[in-house]
């Protein structure tokens, strides 16, 4: 599926159709946006903003997409910026409003995504990761739950001007996952 949706955003980039691409990136990345923000944030309307955040900036910005990277590498890189403005700047909202075109898609992404499909383990994992520091469930869930590469891994956790090296990822990847295992054998979801 990403592979076609890379294919259909470059085709409305290639035709200077910068509104259908922005309109097909949220709606299709959207969900897998506001999931991953709502498990780290752990806050459903600091979650919301945020994507309200990203969204504006996509919209603004995706006439500067050079295609350096896949389309949801790049997204995904927008996400960390507004994650990192809101940490900064979370007391004061300091945001532009919306426009009625974007507000309408980010608003159908936020009416459209389900709430988890609550489950004793899901409840127990959830709580394993909140006592990972948000850049390990930041790196767990881009090459778990999104099976990201390490590259895309290494762009989107990059800082601005700050490249990370693959080799520290997956120590910190490899370190991460230890520390979640022996939580879980701790709280009885895994034998030792």
């Amino acid at each position: 599926m990403d592979e076609e949706l890379e294919r259909v955003i470059a085709a409305h980039l290639a035709a200077g159709e910068l509104t259908d691409a922005a309109t097909v990136a949220l709606s299709q990345l959207g969900p897998q946006i506001v999931g991953y923000l709502a498990a780290t944030l752990r806050d459903d309307e600091a979650a919301y903003e945020v994507f309200g955040h990203f969204s504006e900036q996509l919209w603004k910005s995706i006439a500067t997409f050079r295609g350096d990277s896949s389309f949801k590498t790049w997204a995904y890189k927008l996400v960390m910026h507004s994650v990192g403005r809101y940490r900064r700047d979370g007391y004061r909202r300091l945001g532009v409003p919306l426009g009625s075109d974007i507000l309408a898609i980010a608003e159908g992404v936020r009416s459209r995504t389900p709430p988890y499909q609550r489950t004793e383990i899901k409840d127990r994992v959830a709580r394993l990761r909140e006592a990972l520091d948000t850049e390990e469930q930041t790196l767990l869930f881009l090459r778990i739950d999104q099976g990201l590469s390490w590259n895309d891994v290494a762009a989107i956790m990059s800082a601005e001007g700050e490249e990370v090296a693959i080799g520290t990822l997956r120590k910190r990847f490899e370190r991460a996952k230890a520390q979640l295992r022996e939580l879980a054998v701790k709280d009885g979801l895994l034998e030792e």
